[in-house]
């Protein structure tokens, strides 16, 4: 990727020298908690439902100590959300009539209070429409290059602007649309989530599309975000974690959906392109 530290820090909220103690957990969070529970093993969270962390006092904030790469990540991340913010803005007034109105990303470490409940590391990106924060831990991108096989700069910020999808489906509804539909037809609540998910994966590629044509990607960029979306379907991180794979527990889409729908936002630089609900997402 071409770019440069020195984007505005304006929408970022760095909580990483924050405590919190422990806090009751809300209702997402502990869905999202349970699903990260079923994916990651036991020990995510404690049976009476509360999230617990150890270390500074709840309000407390230490200095934050970083490395020179995570000082850098901190600039990635700020200039990925400033412009990923700006593209939007233009593109939902034009294509939706829909006013834009920034999102705001919190860095965090270990947990934090959110309007969700309390965020934690092993639940990973994450998106929250209650207070319509991006919450990410950057440890995950210590992960995302070990553990799931996705380096790269372009990779990370995947990760963002697939967030930021979910920022432009909350300011139009989308969301809270799928959440009656989930509740009026429990059966469906998967199949309802893998094409939420794969919408914002079709909106990060949305996102790349105008990043292409302002020369901020390079060769190879496109391949790197192909990688993370792989890395991160419901097969690939099922048959790692147990050995098998179950379609109906799929909450994300498969890997090939993933990059499926992310190359589908990137060659159209259309969200009306991104129409998972009105297109066949059920195969893997």
């Amino acid at each position: 990727m071409r770019w440069a530290p020195g984007s505005s820090n304006r929408n970022i909220e760095d909580r990483r020298g924050q405590g919190i103690g422990m806090a009751p957990m809300g209702i997402g969070g502990a869905v999202v908690m349970l699903i990260l529970g079923l994916i990651f093993g036991p020990g995510v969270f404690n049976n009476s439902g509360t999230s617990t962390t150890q270390g500074t006092a709840p309000g407390d904030v230490a200095p934050v100590q970083q490395s020179p790469q995570e000082s850098r990540e901190v600039q990635l991340v700020t200039f990925v959300l400033d412009t990923s913010q700006i593209t939007w803005s233009e593109l939902l007034p034009k294509t939706y009539g829909v006013a834009w109105h920034d999102a705001k990303l919190a860095l965090f470490r270990d947990a934090t209070r959110t309007g969700c409940g309390v965020g934690q590391t092993a639940m990973g990106p994450f998106y929250c429409p209650e207070d319509q924060h991006i919450y990410i831990d950057l440890s995950f991108y210590d992960d995302l290059r070990n553990r799931f096989g996705a380096p790269g700069e372009f990779a990370e910020a995947y990760v963002i602007t697939h967030e930021l999808g979910h920022h432009v489906q909350h300011l139009l509804g989308t969301d809270e649309q799928v959440r009656r539909a989930q509740q009026a037809n429990p059966g469906q609540a998967n199949a309802l989530s893998v094409k939420l998910e794969l919408q914002a994966d079709c909106y990060s590629g949305v996102w790349a599309y105008y990043a292409n044509q302002e020369g901020i990607i390079e060769p190879g960029d496109i391949q790197s975000g192909l990688t993370a979306a792989a890395a991160v379907g419901d097969d690939r991180i099922q048959q790692a974690t147990t050995g098998h794979v179950n379609t109906d527990t799929f909450t994300h889409g498969s890997s090939q959906q993933r990059m499926t729908w992310f190359k589908r936002g990137f060659d159209s630089g259309d969200p009306k392109a991104c129409d998972t609900f009105g297109a066949a997402t059920s195969s893997p």
